[in-house]
């Protein structure tokens, strides 16, 4: 159930071009965070919270890993903060992947930029269940890549970059008809990234996690609804979501 929690700053470090990792401590948050959820970040001089995926969660350390990237003034104030900060958060929030998956079957991750971050998280838990993980994920430049060792300790792992400075060139979709056989997707990252994996996945059992700028985070405002295959039916990202199955959402 989501609260509102205090969580201090224990270590924050660059990862890639404008990507900071922050690592977070809060016994409550760190043992009840599933994949998938987020944190609600209050931010000094802004009215709205800020949403941020959970990338890692240490139960035992009481640790939430999180990453982001600097692109606005609300993420260029979170990396200014010092070890040792306290951040006002609501957490964890949302609803998470399902992790519903049998022994010995094939899952295959898809992450896009600052999508890769939960996935990670997923990608872990999964891994305890003992199935098998191919990983593609897709970023700008060779400057932009992230934790391509960490998803690769858990499974094959192809990484694409637009400009193919790195890896593969193109896009994530580009490289997808190289894996064969899975039995469940997940992805998350920037919109035409998942529609373009839901048209080309259509008819796999799949699920999804949007990314969206958010209001009051609990549900209440209506600023982040989406239609959802229903007629004239919405669901709210931020209460509903983000991860939704992939064919009950209409991306537009």
């Amino acid at each position: 159930m989501m609260r509102k929690e205090n969580m201090v700053i224990l270590k924050k470090s660059p990862i890639a071009q404008d990507t900071i990792e922050m690592v977070l401590e809060n016994k409550y948050i760190s043992n009840t965070a599933v994949p998938g959820q987020f944190l609600h970040l209050q931010l000094k001089g802004h009215m709205l919270r800020r949403p941020i995926s959970i990338s890692q969660v240490d139960e035992h350390a009481e640790t939430v890993t999180i990453l982001f990237k600097v692109v606005g003034s609300g993420t260029k104030e979170l990396a200014s903060y010092p070890i040792g900060n306290s951040i006002d958060v609501l957490g964890p929030s949302g609803n998470g992947f399902p992790l519903e998956p049998k022994a010995n079957s094939t899952i295959l991750i898809i992450g896009g930029g600052i999508g890769v971050p939960p996935l990670y998280y997923l990608a872990r838990k999964l891994k305890e269940q003992q199935v098998n993980i191919v990983s593609v994920l897709g970023f700008q430049t060779k400057e932009s890549v992230f934790y391509e060792e960490k998803f690769a300790e858990l499974g094959r792992t192809i990484i694409v970059t637009n400009d193919g400075s790195y890896g593969r060139k193109g896009f994530v979709t580009n490289v997808l008809d190289d894996v064969s056989s899975i039995d469940c997707y997940y992805s998350c990252g920037p919109l035409p990234m998942l529609q373009a994996i839901t048209a080309q996945m259509a008819g796999k059992h799949g699920y999804i996690s949007l990314e969206e700028r958010m209001g009051c985070g609990v549900g209440a405002c209506f600023a982040c609804v989406i239609p959802t295959d229903d007629c004239g039916g919405y669901k709210k990202i931020c209460k509903d979501g983000p991860v939704f199955p992939a064919q009950e959402v209409q991306l537009v």
